[in-house]
């Protein structure tokens, strides 16, 4: 079995290395009995050279308990500073430590266990080191050498005897010589044996009552009392069977005590515990129902005031992510506490950093407040100020755990709550929109077989023959434009609303872009009017898959902002390239460009670039383009160029196109088509 001085040499980390992998932990174990000063150090150190995780833990039981109330919170000083210094904690209840101990080793896969050398209260004692050897073989222990100074009282110094409570013993005492007066007398009629288990029954009620101290003391005077009052009565010194009867009743009388006391002291752990338990059910159900922020405030500081005797107070970021001080309340039952602008401060941090912050940590620790953060699953919710009467019960590890379970389902309740809002606004939205589709299809739909008759009307009327005069020209022009853009603005709505509604089948066939480019570009010579179009388009572009009315749709869109946004003479052109696994086709100008940060959001529906514009439309075109191209599962984007202007560009997967079928040729039958004459 290793043993080091503590702090080892730096000739040894090798060494010390070698005894933990980065796949184990390293394991502390700090004992409450002196000389675990240098436990912790050693496991950080260890655990730092060797990469991997490690944990600290302190067993308690009737043994450590006996030690007094000063060893155990030196030991949770321990356990709290090995937490700060990011080691895993906890608290063991156990009546056999090293079993204890190896359970935990095994459970959460620690390969080192450091623990400080000790001797055995007692020469017929097994080292601790030893036993936990026993208990697991597959645990390197390493031993550091004690600290130098003042160690604990040893078990005989039971929590029980205090100065402050002499009560109990005059209790205990009153008790024996109440027994004595009652059952002495009886000598003559009984034998020493039984008199002795009415004392027996005397020192089991007061270990249950008192505690172990009391007792024990109950268990000396009985005996006294007996070994005084036997010679008078009947007792004879020569007849060995009564002193061995005196002494079997004073060795089971103080084990009686011990056993009795472990068992109080064990029913009061279990209580303790059961109250922990029903606290955190009481609190985990009355939060299940909270459908409000201002739900989980409340019920968050009743249950910590009744739970804890504290203050509390839930402190919600803003957008920013800068903590609100709570609403004032009218009730100065629930109101919430008014904290300074120093707390605030302190309570930021603890959100910033995701850490705790104040009273009983590492951070602050001169603070009134302890802020502990609120840790959702996806994000940090809030901070949690929490001010008890009592500092050290924060030293508690029961407490403090209790305490970070509160937190953690209050966070918890914090983000349902949020999402239960975003839903439910979800909702509004959707019926909203439904509703505003079902209406603009309806409008669109009534709208659509006037427009047309109104716009082959007006055609008809620039046609005329005779011809217009000039004014009369001129007017009937401007109705047929007007008419052609009522038209596009109520086939936009009808299209938007068969989108939305799922109601646009794709005709997907594999087919080449040139055709839909030069298709879209006559259809909108109208709408670029005087702008010079060009084309960059390669020979050789692979056959894409997709509905070529709707991507024309989409082109025709795309060349129509073109000409309302750019002015006459500027240059549109029409580019196609391949990359990669993607077609890519892109309209580009050089006219004013996009709004600068609102590239993104010209793609929602009803959005333009600019809300008050002379030039028509109502902001749904691209919003089409994107529907058409995100159906096709391709990707759109908009940006502007550095020479000036603006770029829309989509992308269209290439995937694989069939293969063309092989023609069955004679080859002595020549070629079948011949190369014509020049001529």
């Amino acid at each position: 079995m290793p043993s080091f001085e503590s702090p080892p040499p730096a000739s040894t980390s090798a060494a010390i290395a070698s005894f933990a992998a980065p796949d184990r932990g390293v394991l502390a174990c700090i004992r409450p009995d002196g000389g675990a000063a240098g436990t912790v150090a050693a496991a950080a150190r260890l655990a730092a050279l060797a990469g991997g995780p490690w944990h600290a833990v302190l067993v308690e039981n009737a043994a450590t308990r006996r030690l007094g109330e000063a060893a155990r919170l030196a030991a949770l000083e321990l356990l709290r500073a090995a937490h700060a210094q990011g080691a895993v904690t906890a608290v063991l209840e156990g009546r056999d430590a090293a079993a204890a101990v190896a359970a935990y080793a095994r459970r959460h896969g620690c390969a080192t266990v450091v623990l400080a050398r000790s001797r055995p209260a007692a020469p017929w004692r097994t080292p601790f080191a030893r036993r936990l050897t026993r208990a697991a073989t597959w645990l390197d222990v390493v031993e550091i050498a004690a600290a130098a100074g003042p160690r604990a009282a040893p078990p005989a110094a039971d929590t029980d005897i205090q100065p402050a409570q002499p009560r109990r013993y005059l209790a205990a005492v009153g008790a024996s010589l109440a027994t004595a007066l009652v059952a002495l007398p009886l000598l003559p009629l009984l034998d020493v044996a039984n008199v002795a288990m009415l004392f027996l029954l005397t020192v089991v009620f007061v270990a249950i009552r008192l505690g172990r101290g009391p007792a024990i003391a109950a268990t000396l005077v009985g005996f006294c009392a007996l070994v005084l009052a036997a010679p008078r009565r009947q007792y004879d010194v020569s007849e060995f069977k009564y002193a061995v009867a005196l002494a079997v009743m004073l060795a089971v009388g103080w084990i009686t005590a011990r056993l009795t006391s472990d068992l109080r002291e064990q029913a009061e752990s279990a209580t303790g515990r059961e109250a922990r338990t029903r606290a955190l059910y009481e609190f985990a159900r009355a939060l299940s129902v909270a459908l409000m922020q201002e739900q989980v405030f409340d019920i968050t500081r009743r249950f910590l005031a009744r739970s804890f005797d504290a203050r509390a107070a839930l402190l919600l970021p803003d957008e920013a992510g800068r903590l609100q001080r709570p609403a004032p309340d009218g009730d100065p039952q629930t109101r919430a506490p008014v904290l300074s602008v120093l707390d605030m401060a302190a309570a930021q941090w603890a959100f910033d950093h995701g850490a705790p912050a104040g009273a009983g940590s590492a951070t602050l620790p001169s603070n009134a407040w302890l802020y502990l953060p609120l840790l959702a699953p996806m994000r940090s919710r809030g901070v949690l100020a929490v001010r008890v009467p009592d500092v050290a019960a924060l030293l508690v590890p029961e407490r403090r755990e209790l305490l970070d379970a509160f937190a953690a389902l209050a966070a918890i309740a914090l983000e349902r709550v949020h999402y239960v809002d975003v839903a439910q606004d979800a909702v509004v939205r959707m019926e909203g929109e439904r509703l505003r589709n079902s209406l603009l299809a309806a409008l669109s739909h009534d709208l659509r077989t006037p427009l047309t008759g109104l716009v082959g009307l007006s055609e008809s009327l620039t046609l005329s023959r005779p011809p217009l005069a000039a004014a009369q020209l001129e007017l009937a022009t401007a109705l047929r434009d007007e008419a052609r853009r009522m038209s596009t603005l109520v086939a936009n709505l009808l299209d938007m609303a068969r989108i939305q509604s799922g109601g646009v089948k794709l005709n997907l066939q594999w087919q080449v872009v040139e055709e839909t480019i030069g298709s879209a570009l006559r259809a909108c010579r109208w709408q670029l009017g005087a702008r010079v179009v060009a084309t960059d388009i390669p020979r050789g572009l692979p056959l894409v898959r997709f509905d070529a009315t709707l991507l024309e749709r989409v082109l025709c869109n795309l060349l129509e902002n073109a000409g309302k946004y750019t002015p006459p003479g500027a240059r549109v052109t029409v580019a196609a390239r391949r990359e990669a696994e993607d077609l890519v086709v892109a309209v580009l100008d050089d006219g004013p460009g996009l709004p600068t940060g609102r590239e993104d959001t010209l793609f929602e529906k009803f959005v333009r670039g600019h809300a008050e514009s002379p030039i028509a439309g109502v902001g749904l075109g691209l919003a089409i383009c994107r529907a058409i191209v995100d159906a096709h599962g391709g990707r759109m984007r908009a940006f502007n160029l550095h020479t000036g202007g603006a770029c829309f560009e989509l992308r269209l997967p290439l995937g694989e196109p069939p293969a063309a079928p092989e023609a069955d040729l004679d080859p002595e039958a020549g070629p079948m088509f011949t190369q014509p004459d020049p001529a």
